[in-house]
């Protein structure tokens, strides 16, 4: 054997560098796990589920204080407002019923408004739009309802009834 080519590194050993091969194959698994990873996330997924989750639970607190008021008062509710309307109603200081005096601060710390409804904002007892709605049926059940879910299919809603 030739001493020199034994003591000689050949010219891909010397170079020390990747290949062009080597770099595109890894930028390409970095490419699908990083797609992976986003489609798992999916971070409008996940804010639309986390707003849903909080129309849940208005709907369930509004609910509550009703069921609150209604029991302190041996099952009738009492309220300025008068009867619980028995139709689909949205909860409004204006152009709705005007729940908000009756439950704030005695049964609510603060009227809750869906997170993403257009015009639904709290401000006080005097200024408000919920973005939910309200009835109550000839049986006296009442029913609470968050119309602006973002729940597929695009018709459903978060709805309550006790």
């Amino acid at each position: 054997m030739n001493k020199k080519s034994i003591n000689s590194p050949s010219y891909a050993e010397a170079s020390g560098g990747f290949t062009l091969i080597e770099l595109l194959v890894v930028i390409g698994i970095i490419a699908i796990l990083s797609s992976v990873v986003i489609v798992a996330l999916n971070p409008a997924r996940q804010f639309r589920q986390a707003r849903n989750t909080q129309r849940s639970s208005n709907v369930n607190a509004i609910l509550n204080a009703i069921g609150q008021n209604m029991a302190d008062n041996t099952g009738n509710w009492t309220c300025a407002e008068g009867a619980l309307p028995a139709s689909s109603t949205n909860m409004t200081s204006s152009g709705g019923y005007d729940i908000a005096p009756c439950l704030v601060p005695t049964y609510l710390p603060a009227m809750p408004y869906d997170p993403s409804a257009t015009g639904a904002s709290w401000t006080s007892t005097s200024s408000y739009n919920t973005g939910y709605s309200l009835s109550q049926d000839s049986e006296g059940r009442v029913t609470i309802a968050a119309p602006a879910t973002e729940i597929p299919p695009a018709n459903a809603q978060i709805s309550v009834t006790r």
